[in-house]
């Protein structure tokens, strides 16, 4: 290879590491864009509660907001409720909210948790919950699935599959 060749080459990689960049930071401004929306979103549902009751998610907008999706046959989301239960039961919402929105039958979540004790409220979002959980985010639909929403409506961090609750803990201290 000779140095003219050379110099094209560098000249071209030069070229697509600028274009790269530049779409790499439009793809993150859409998705800071449309974060909020997401979020935004979220605030705008009203979840049947597991008496049937219909309930704003208004209601936790303005405060530090942990969201788990979860399933009652999901083994990994069943793992980790007690010890979001615990998180939520010794913060009582001084640092963080904490809430569930199951992506189940409303009967399946409410025999899940006459066995199952849960501390923090849960909501129904059949099959539309995932469909919010993606607009937050989980682009597989996976489960369990969480979001750290700070008290300004930002996403501040997303979680799939079972929680590392150090990890948590550390993401939470920094709201």
């Amino acid at each position: 290879m000779n140095k003219k060749q050379i110099l094209s080459y560098g000249i071209l990689a030069v070229a697509f590491t600028v274009f790269g960049a530049i779409a790499s930071y439009k793809q993150d401004a859409r998705a800071a864009a449309a974060a909020p929306t997401a979020v935004s979103q979220l605030y705008g549902q009203s979840l049947n509660d597991l008496n049937g009751k219909p309930q704003s998610l208004a209601q936790w907008k303005g405060k530090p907001l942990l969201v788990n999706f979860w399933a009652s046959w999901c083994g990994p989301c069943v793992q980790e409720m007690p010890e979001l239960s615990a998180m939520a039961t010794q913060d009582g919402g001084k640092h963080v909210n904490v809430i569930g929105i199951g992506i189940d039958s409303p009967t399946n979540l409410v025999e899940f948790v006459k066995k199952t004790k849960v501390s923090y409220p849960l909501y129904v979002g059949g099959l539309g919950g995932t469909d919010l959980s993606r607009a937050l985010g989980n682009a597989n639909g996976g489960l369990p699935f969480t979001v750290l929403i700070g008290a300004d409506g930002q996403v501040r961090k997303t979680y799939i599959g079972r929680l590392k609750f150090d990890q948590l803990r550390a993401d939470i201290a920094k709201l």
